[in-house]
């Protein structure tokens, strides 16, 4: 088949598997040996099936529960957490409630008070953190919130019964109450940087129709698909669906109606996965001057293609906060506020805190650099160029520069074009220069 999707009756067995996976409930169990036994496959194929499942977000696999297909627009509540992550951040030990380990949970409250006072706190879809109190862990899933039993202790026969019955997981793990809850906090924190980082596999659903042309087409089931869909370029791919090349119509011109595309095509093109940042592929179609990118499997195989259009706007209209968070870059920048000079140009005044420190006791290079990487980003920011990725810097550290001291990084843009820009930034300590450093930006907003 040249073109369109593939239908069922053409579908190789790997394509009818994850066919098969798509389609069961939200919460079920998946197993290889299961699958394989349904579907009548070998258990090398189901496994290679159960692998890309996973890597598109429709399964997931966790140590001591196995294999469970999940909701992929998940990401959508970036703050919450499902009992079955938690019992994988604190490495614990199921209890009972089985059932709904995939359920998430909203927050998640300590159990260092008087049972009645405890309980004006739980309520449905809340995860109760708590020691051996039986009591507590009982009444807890009668209001319909899940339990975690730290130092390592059980529940009754009873409690697991009724977690059971409730559907609501009762969970256990060696750690004591406090290190559980920085556990949770942590790992929370950290999701929340990761899905607010905007990736292909948000913009592209891996179960939609997709266009490409085997190798072995020829330019007459190229035009004819071309007609069809309105597009002049398509990936094509071989006959283990593997993404071997582009074709576009540049390409055809004067070719003859026969001509097979692996005589055509560009070979090895640019590919992208589900996992890559949007601002990374944006990056690379705009430097290239690339205009569709296949999305591909750690196998290449072929997912869907994503144009640099898509890719735009996307960053154009994304919902983004100045910042992702307690990273690094935040850390250090933090401590930094903004002045403006008599001209309207912002600079930064920040004092060098303990953290910045390196070997020596004086600022580390390496924070130097990241900050006035970060002064050189606001600046490219006060443009209007909202997006944009560092293309080359060069650094020049003239002195030390000790702890405490006041520091204040001024960017100044040297040179603007619609595609790049340039910027020089100083750092200063006492009026006298620490470092230096020059700065080129590609810009990628969309045009």
């Amino acid at each position: 088949m040249s073109g369109n999707e593939t239908s069922h009756g053409e579908a190789t067995k790997h394509e009818q598997l994850l066919h098969y996976i798509r389609a069961l409930p939200i919460g079920t169990k998946v197993s290889v040996r299961q699958m394989a036994k349904d579907k009548g496959v070998s258990d090398g194929t189901a496994y290679r099936a159960l692998k890309e499942a996973e890597q598109l977000g429709i399964v997931n696999t966790k140590e001591r529960i196995g294999t469970v297909r999940v909701d992929k627009k998940r990401r959508g509540n970036p703050e919450q957490l499902t009992f079955a992550e938690v019992l994988d951040i604190v490495q614990g030990s199921l209890l009972g409630g089985e059932e709904g380990l995939e359920k998430s949970l909203h927050k998640f409250v300590i159990g260092a008070m008087e049972l009645d006072e405890m309980m004006a706190y739980i309520d449905a879809g809340s995860l109760l953190i708590v020691g051996n109190r039986e009591s507590a862990h009982r009444t807890a899933l009668e209001h319909g919130a899940g339990v975690l039993v730290t130092g390592g202790f059980g529940t009754s026969e009873e409690v697991k019964r009724l977690a059971n019955e409730r559907q609501l997981p009762i969970l256990t793990c060696r750690h004591d109450t406090f290190t559980v809850a920085s556990m949770i906090n942590r790992a929370m924190y950290d999701q929340l940087i990761k899905r607010k980082i905007m990736m292909i596999g948000d913009l592209i659903a891996p179960s939609s129709r997709q266009y490409a042309l085997k190798q072995s087409a020829d330019v007459t089931e190229f035009l004819k698909l071309s007609a069809e869909t309105g597009s002049g370029r398509f990936p094509v791919t071989d006959e283990w669906n593997r993404v071997v090349g582009m074709i576009t119509s540049k390409d055809v011109v004067g070719s003859k109606a026969d001509q097979t595309l692996d005589k055509l095509m560009t070979r090895r093109p640019m590919t992208v996965t589900l996992s890559t940042p949007v601002a990374s592929a944006a990056h690379r179609m705009v430097s290239e001057g690339i205009e569709l990118l296949p999305v591909v499997d750690r196998q290449r195989k072929l997912i869907g293609a994503i144009s640099r259009g898509e890719v735009l706007r996307a960053m154009q209209f994304a919902n983004r906060p100045a910042q992702l968070g307690e990273t690094f870059d935040a850390l250090m920048w933090g401590g930094f506020t903004e002045h403006r000079d008599a001209e309207g140009r912002a600079y930064y005044v920040g004092t060098a805190t303990p953290q910045m420190s390196g070997p020596l006791g004086t600022i580390s290079e390496g924070v130097l650099t990241a900050l006035m990487q970060q002064a050189a980003s606001r600046a490219v920011a006060d443009l209007g160029k909202r997006e944009h990725v560092l293309d080359n810097m060069t650094t020049y550290f003239l002195r030390t520069a000790p702890i405490d001291a006041s520091v204040t990084i001024t960017p100044h843009i040297i040179e603007a074009s619609r595609r790049h820009v340039k910027v020089e930034v100083q750092t200063m300590q006492d009026g006298d220069a620490i470092a230096k450093a020059m700065l080129t930006v590609q810009t990628i907003d969309q045009a």
